[in-house]
């Protein structure tokens, strides 16, 4: 047994905690990155968007993985800010305003989303303005992906930042180093409750953005002859 742990005895409860956390922080982060493509294959196939799928890169910190989201994410916001670009261009101010009046019927704004991107791409699936509204009229670009991109951003730059999201194969001490680094054993409990706080946020924000991916997905999927 450590010294450490003589002196501090909740210690190996400590560790064990942060073993816990690390792995959950990277399911969580395996699951966006599975959002974020299924949400870039959906532009991609239907509103003719050219977004790069993304890989969670085992080899590299958790701060790197996290840049990696971002960049996917602020691609996302790109494309679906043109989108409205494209709809403010081609359509008369009448018909544009419709399109984020609650009131109107949903049927009406899609039939107008579908009729601007057979303009625009020539040729348009059939599920194009199902897609384009519910974009356009959720909060999932304007909030969920803003809110997920704020908190990547915080953990990347956190302790936890430069972590490699492999070390879990390296051995609870080898953790510790890269977690704590020159700290004290003895702030085990801060840099637990400091991933309790990041982690608690990330995986409420995601919730949302990955409930958001599938309510548009699936209504994909409806589509689908």
């Amino acid at each position: 047994m450590a010294l450490s742990d003589l002196l501090y005895p909740d210690n190996p409860k400590r560790r064990q905690e942060l073993i816990h956390l690390h792995q959950e922080l990277l399911n969580c982060m395996s699951t966006n990155f599975r959002a974020t493509n299924e949400l870039a294959g959906v532009l991609n196939e239907h509103l003719g968007c050219t977004i790069t799928h993304i890989q969670m890169r085992e080899s590299s910190t958790v701060k790197e993985n996290c840049d990696i989201i971002i960049q996917a994410m602020s691609e996302i916001q790109h494309q679906v800010q043109k989108i409205d670009s494209d709809m403010k261009e081609k359509l008369e101010p009448v018909l544009y305003q419709k399109l984020y009046d609650i009131k109107e019927p949903e049927l009406e704004k899609i039939a107008i989303a579908h009729k601007v991107f057979s303009i625009v791409l020539g040729e348009a699936t059939s599920t194009a303005g199902i897609v384009a509204i519910k974009l356009l009229g959720s909060n999932l670009i304007t909030l969920t992906v803003s809110k997920l991109v704020s908190l990547l951003a915080q953990i990347g730059a956190s302790v936890l930042g430069g972590i490699s999201i492999t070390i879990l194969g390296l051995g609870i001490e080898m953790i510790l180093h890269a977690i704590l680094g020159a700290m004290e054993r003895n702030q085990l409990l801060a840099a637990v409750r400091s991933y309790e706080k990041h982690l608690a946020e990330f995986k409420a924000a995601s919730e949302k953005y990955q409930r958001a991916i599938r309510e548009v997905t699936s209504l994909v999927r409806q589509q689908v002859p």
